[in-house]
């Protein structure tokens, strides 16, 4: 690594057990910062209602002062039980097209979280995914710590150990073949970070509304290098939450998440022409193998400090 890469790993690298909670909560009643919890969800109802009550019971109910102010679950589209589940263990719920519905929604995790910002109104924003398996409320406190106790830190992300079934340190196959490369190569001061494409990760909201959202899987790589580009390294961080688990993806999604990374790293690198944005692969089929042609991702959202809703929602 650069040696300004190796001084930010030893300096902005932390563990969640570095910040009790009984710190956090002091850091944040002497600031007065408010915390919001996201959490975008499609189909997730085996596993988004305990988060959920994690995040409630350790976080929210029972201590004198709350770390988490407000805990959203998004539901861009669901067709199973999502909703009802998120709603009954404590979650306030709300439908992605009912936010901001003048601008017609699109698929894609990055819409959710772009909007999620008209939803809320936490001085930090708090993104978690849904589909994670014996979730720790550290996962939590862990990246909200830096923001309420560092002033210079504006954007942290959470790392850890993701299994592949009993095979530890093998999960994360994007990571390893796509984005890790595309950073060392092209954004290095960025190859200090353990888990770039990981959805858990906290903003000051001050940053996030100034940053543009790629509306699908590159969402993460596109909020991360235009983050360094905006705020500088110093004000990013990462902290150790232990292990991940969650539901693996089989390889063609993983090659359309590949695809719609690589696409969002090489408009921040041209800002001009772009690759054909679309991606075939094969399917066997009765008679051979089927090419199957998918769209890869190619809108982005605006920073939300210029949508009139917003603006006019600050004023107010």
């Amino acid at each position: 690594m650069l040696e300004e890469v190796e001084r930010w790993f030893a300096d902005r690298s932390w563990s969640a057990a570095d910040r009790p909670l009984d710190q956090l909560l002091s850091a944040k009643r002497a600031a007065g910062t408010t915390v919001s919890v996201v959490l975008p969800a499609l189909d997730e109802e085996e596993t988004v209602g305990a988060i959920v009550e994690v995040i409630r019971r350790d976080l929210i109910d029972g201590l004198p002062l709350p770390l988490v102010d407000e805990l959203l679950v998004i539901d861009s589209g669901s067709t199973d039980r999502t909703a009802e589940v998120a709603a009954k263990a404590g979650a306030r719920v709300v439908h992605r097209d009912d936010i901001l519905p003048r601008i017609p929604a699109v698929h894609g995790k990055g819409e959710v979280l772009w909007r999620s910002l008209l939803a809320t109104t936490g001085d930090v924003v708090c993104f978690v995914d849904a589909d994670l398996r014996d979730f720790s409320s550290a996962f939590v406190s862990g990246i909200v710590g830096p923001l309420l106790t560092e002033p210079d830190v504006q954007f942290v992300k959470a790392m850890y150990d993701r299994p592949l079934g009993d095979a530890p340190g093998q999960g994360g196959r994007v990571t390893e073949l796509v984005a890790r490369p595309l950073l060392n190569l092209h954004w290095p001061r960025l190859a200090g970070f353990v888990q770039p494409l990981g959805g858990e990760y906290a903003v000051r909201r001050e940053l996030l509304e100034r940053l543009p959202f790629p509306v699908g899987y590159g969402v993460e790589l596109g909020l991360l290098v235009d983050a360094l580009h905006t705020v500088g390294l110093d004000a990013l961080a990462q902290v150790d939450v232990g292990v991940r688990l969650h539901r693996h993806q089989d390889g063609q999604a993983l090659g359309r998440m590949a695809a719609a990374i690589y696409r969002t790293a090489q408009l921040r690198l041209s800002r001009g022409h772009l690759v054909r944005p679309e991606l075939t692969q094969f399917e066997r089929g009765p008679d051979g193998f089927v090419p199957r042609t998918y769209p890869v991702d190619t809108e982005e959202r605006p920073p939300m400090a210029g949508v009139k809703e917003y603006s006019g929602r600050r004023v107010a």
